[in-house]
């Protein structure tokens, strides 16, 4: 069912935070809005954190699919260089510690990413798929005999973060901190992870050396006493005699665990949220799961959208969809607002487990920066659902989510839960 209009696009500005507190529906009205009347629309910065980072010029929203696939086919026009998620223009080294191979063009953005891949050997990947079904396993042991939790703390929010921290060798005694630190990092001044009047910068800065350091020490002694984790794989993967510098270790633990975290965490939430307001289609899928896995997962990514924009800057005088566009232009591409356009999307506003086809963008647009982790993303979905209806078969969401206050993940917090106690396999 298509939202109801309540803002005339002249009254919709994604720079205001209240924007970004409204709810899912009015949100979605409003970028409905935006692609039916004004599809490259132009706003204004909102002003930064700190007085360090000057108001920039402002960007323009990139809303239908079609311009956010172009955009994403042309990165050598359409840059990440500059920086891909912060509207406001940051430091260099801020870009790429923060951000790693998100905030780099090519050549480095190549360079960096084959040493990763070369990380990800056939052995780690097998290692890892099954430690997913380990894990999925022991969550729902923690869990299934008290009837009721917070879905999103202590279900969904556990196996990516596991996953992460058992594939790079972090012990168990770490867990906390890398969630915690993760939490501060994508907060976006969030009130519960960062208090109201703490410099925002600082304290994403001071999340992202705790985690860095965290993996460089494991780093330095993985290279003198190396085992079978990613760490050690990293730390030796060598691609043209390039090794990962220390600097590069670090960052790439910092973006795999805000992003691979962060994002599985959040679709397996959503998921819940949308399986009990969509019974029926709970139904379809617990009839055959197997069979239904793979478009249910895929629809849950477009309806969540995890990451709700990325940044690209132009390197040159150009157009996109039909509007002109200089040199130096920023552009927000709205990855939640492509995903509901009915120029691509049969009734995009209905959950559908079996949609097929769905050319979602949830994992990003086409083109060198699609997520390096989707295949474990889809992974995690799929066995943490599979272990749920197997054995809490009538979990369900208890009361609205709490929802992250950001514009640029649209999170979940907490998300009660509830269902039969020590539920049986079925």
């Amino acid at each position: 069912m298509e939202p109801k209009q309540t803002l005339q696009v002249d009254e919709i500005d994604l720079s205001e935070l209240h924007f970004w507190t409204l709810p899912p529906g009015e949100r979605d009205s409003a970028f409905q809005t935006l692609r039916e009347q004004r599809p490259l629309a132009f706003f204004e910065e909102p002003e930064a954190d700190t007085p360090l980072i000057p108001r920039g010029p402002g960007y323009w929203a990139v809303t239908r699919h079609a311009d956010v696939l172009e955009a994403s086919r042309q990165p050598e026009i359409f840059s990440s260089a500059r920086g891909a998620t912060s509207v406001a223009d940051l430091p260099p080294e801020f870009l790429e510690f923060f951000g790693s191979m998100i905030n780099l063009d090519d050549p480095r953005h190549t360079r960096l990413r084959r040493i990763v891949s070369a990380g990800f050997t056939p052995r780690m990947l097998k290692q890892v798929e099954d430690s997913v079904q380990q894990v999925a396993t022991a969550i729902v042991d923690d869990v299934i005999d008290r009837g009721a939790c917070d879905f999103v703390t202590d279900v969904a929010a556990k196996l990516p973060l596991r996953i992460i921290c058992d594939m790079m060798g972090i012990p168990a005694s770490d867990y906390d901190t890398v969630f915690h630190n993760s939490n501060i990092i994508l907060s976006m001044g969030d009130p519960e992870y960062i208090p109201e009047g703490t410099d925002i910068v600082a304290a994403t800065l001071g999340a992202g050396a705790e985690l860095a350091q965290l993996v460089q020490e494991l780093g330095a002694h993985r290279r003198e006493h190396p085992t079978d984790d990613l760490t050690s794989a990293l730390v030796s993967a060598s691609v043209d005699g390039e090794l990962l510098s220390q600097q590069e270790l670090g960052s790439f633990f910092v973006l795999l665990v805000v992003a691979g975290n962060e994002t599985t965490r959040n679709a397996i939430g959503h998921a819940l949220k949308l399986l009990t307001d969509h019974p029926e289609q709970r139904a379809v899928w617990a009839a055959d799961y197997d069979r239904v896995a793979p478009t249910a997962v895929e629809e849950i990514v477009r309806m969540a959208t995890p990451v709700i924009w990325m940044r690209r800057t132009a390197t040159r005088d150009t157009t996109l969809g039909g509007r002109p566009i200089g040199e130096g232009d920023k552009l927000l591409l709205f990855y939640n607002s492509a995903n509901r356009d009915a120029a691509v999307f049969e009734d995009p506003y209905r959950f559908d487990v079996r949609r097929d086809p769905n050319p979602h963008v949830g994992f990003g647009g086409p083109g060198p920066h699609h997520c390096l982790g989707a295949h474990l993303a889809r992974r995690e979905m799929t066995v943490m659902w599979r272990e749920l209806f197997r054995r809490m078969p009538d979990v369900r969401a208890t009361a609205e989510p709490d929802r992250l206050r950001s514009s640029f993940i649209n999170g979940l917090k907490h998300l009660p839960a509830a269902w039969t106690p020590g539920s049986e396999p079925t």
